[in-house]
């Protein structure tokens, strides 16, 4: 994508947004001072606000690794994608199958923009990117489905977005339909931001991006847990993503205020 792509002039610089501030977080350039301001607001809250995200990116790392080397899948459907942050899920996961496809899916302007990078895959593989509102299933379904076989396990992402879609906006709802349309041997990776370990900076920061204008929502261990009703989850279950399968090395240590897990869905 180039400077001049209709989707860069659709870019709202005037307010915040949470895949660029996240991108803040993570050290990236694909940001605005306005993204800037409300994550150094949010440093000022929770110090430990670009630790959370590099953790939920490495939570990533390893569930992808693990579903791709020892559950065999070689379909991956990323819902929520934002901006491109290397190693993205892709090269994670073609690097272990390298005939693996790759769904990303986003609504952001930016992400679109920048979808170039989310494109460079192996030969053997496949990614493709869909511009689609994570609130409508029926259609990341139905323009997933012309890379994706929804009749062979497919790995369903839904990283650090959940927190962004309230109960009354069809948070459980949508899981439920993405899920529903999956074969068995499918898995669904979510990562979500809790209250459970820090509720006063959570608390704090909720106000901080919503004074923003972004919604946020924290959830319990038992709410996450809802999420993966029907599912059998892999070890360890829903825990703080630093806690899930931690590899050591280059790994967050510590709870963060995000919960992770993977869960598989068996034979009808």
């Amino acid at each position: 994508m180039t400077g001049s792509d209709p989707a860069v002039h659709e870019i709202d610089t005037t307010r915040p947004h949470p895949a660029r501030v996240y991108d803040w977080f993570l050290g990236g350039k694909d940001n605005y001072p306005v993204d800037e301001g409300l994550g150094r607001q949010i440093m000022s809250i929770d110090a430990g606000a670009p630790r959370a995200a590099r953790a939920n990116r490495a939570f990533m790392r390893r569930a992808t690794r693990l579903l791709a080397r020892e559950q065999g899948i070689r379909q991956f459907l990323d819902v929520g994608t934002g901006i491109p942050t290397e190693p993205n899920l892709h090269q994670i996961a073609q690097s272990v199958a390298p005939d693996a496809r790759v769904v990303y899916v986003d609504n952001d302007p930016i992400v679109l923009a920048h979808a170039g990078a989310l494109l460079r895959g192996t030969p053997e593989g496949v990614t493709e990117y869909v511009q689609a509102d994570a609130r409508d299933p029926r259609t990341i379904l139905e323009q997933a489905a012309r890379v994706l076989d929804f009749d062979r396990p497919v790995a369903l992402s839904l990283i650090a977005l959940l927190h962004f879609v309230a109960d009354d906006d069809g948070a459980f709802d949508l899981v439920d339909t993405l899920v529903g349309a999956l074969a068995p041997g499918s898995c669904l990776v979510l990562s979500a931001m809790t209250a459970d370990f820090e509720p006063e900076n959570v608390r704090r920061g909720i106000a901080a991006y919503g004074a923003g204008g972004v919604t946020l929502v924290a959830r319990s261990e038992t709410e996450v847990s809802g999420f993966f009703k029907g599912l059998d989850l892999l070890e360890p279950g829903v825990v703080s993503v630093t806690d899930w399968r931690p590899e050591g090395a280059g790994d967050p240590e510590g709870p963060v205020s995000l919960y992770g897990a993977v869960g598989r869905k068996a034979a009808g």
